[in-house]
């Protein structure tokens, strides 16, 4: 989480600095989609976990 939180600071750092309407809605739309690519690493971690401990894939 170090790293998301990282980049999701530095985002919102070079948003703040944006001059234009077009620049502050692509970083807004950025940050969205970084929550949701974290997000899915977060599901995909927790589906090879499962599937790891799961008898069934043994």
């Amino acid at each position: 989480m170090h790293e998301e939180s990282w980049v999701l600071a530095q985002i919102k750092t070079i948003s703040e600095s944006a001059t234009t309407y077009v620049e502050k809605a692509y970083y807004q739309e950025l940050e969205k989609i970084i929550i949701e690519q974290y997000k899915r690493i977060e599901q995909a971690k927790g589906e090879l976990d499962g599937n790891l401990w799961s008898p069934k894939k043994w």
